[in-house]
């Protein structure tokens, strides 16, 4: 099964996530924003940070965890390329690995997440979730 998709947008960038499981939806969502932000160069997994997120749905989950790897991002240079992730029951928690981002000269920035076209369900026993982010 393939991990996500880019999609077709006029002026923004629009992807598809795959996943077995919901948490396999946001892991497979931070190594769509890694290929984003690097420019498509592997990130190295050098370092590590937690991240733990409540939501009062799924959408709201997964637009606060791209929200705080952006900003992990503008705040502290640091580059994901990876997370361990799980989702339960409205909270996430997740180990996010990723390098400084000073060491990628090609580095994209993401302005912010949207919700414009944003979804997350469950299909034929799988998950699928689409996203939308503002560059």
């Amino acid at each position: 099964m393939k991990k996500y998709e880019f999609l077709e947008h006029s002026s923004e960038i629009k992807f598809r996530i795959f996943g077995k499981t919901i948490s396999k939806i946001f892991e497979n969502t931070s190594l769509a924003i890694s290929e984003i932000l690097s420019g498509a160069e592997k990130v190295e997994d050098k370092a590590k940070k937690k991240i733990e997120l409540e939501g009062k749905d799924n959408e709201s989950l997964l637009y606060d965890f791209i929200d705080e790897l952006i900003y992990l991002l503008d705040a502290e240079h640091f580059l994901v390329s990876k997370a361990k992730v799980e989702v339960k029951e409205g909270k996430l928690n997740a180990i996010i690995y990723g390098d400084d981002a000073l060491r990628y000269p090609k580095l994209d920035y993401i302005k912010a997440a949207t919700y414009s076209e944003m979804y997350i369900r469950e299909k034929n026993g799988n998950w699928e979730a689409q996203v939308v982010v503002d560059v």
